[in-house]
């Protein structure tokens, strides 16, 4: 069964709590669930990972080679400076889906630029914790064409 790593940028761990009203009231915990439950319906197996670090979260994209079949990321503010997490996803050569949770096109200027849309198959965001789920069927139409 493809395996999917989902991981989770900075501040990611107060959601429920940060900004409410931009982010939601679903807590991280909430959206892995979901993330776990909605995989295993799509033939998906999923990992979760959440850092406040950068390096913590480029040494997770190196060691998913060989290990999982692709990634979804929601890399909160490093979407918009790490060109090193752009680089580390270009090397491992995976699929990997762009996720946010609110819509940053519609939010302050600087956050419109992703470097991370670069290198992904795509990007969902505006559409809060569904998003992950909507990366997760996209994941598994890349993975597992019918």
């Amino acid at each position: 069964m493809p395996s999917v790593l989902i991981l989770n940028g900075p501040n990611l761990n107060l959601l429920g709590q940060r900004q409410p009203e931009v982010y939601g009231r679903a807590t991280l915990a909430d959206i892995e669930s979901s993330c776990t439950s909605h995989a295993a319906t799509c033939g998906l197996d999923v990992s979760c990972l959440q850092s406040n670090h950068e390096g913590d979260l480029i040494d997770a994209v190196h060691s998913a080679k060989g290990v999982h079949s692709g990634l979804i990321i929601n890399a909160g503010a490093y979407t918009h400076t790490s060109i090193a997490l752009m680089d580390a996803v270009a090397s491992v050569e995976l699929p990997m889906v762009e996720v946010h949770l609110s819509n940053i096109h519609a939010r302050e200027p600087f956050r419109h630029v992703s470097y991370l849309s670069k290198v992904a198959v795509g990007q969902i965001c505006g559409f809060g914790p569904q998003g992950y789920l909507m990366a997760l069927d996209a994941m598994a139409e890349r993975l597992m064409p019918s």
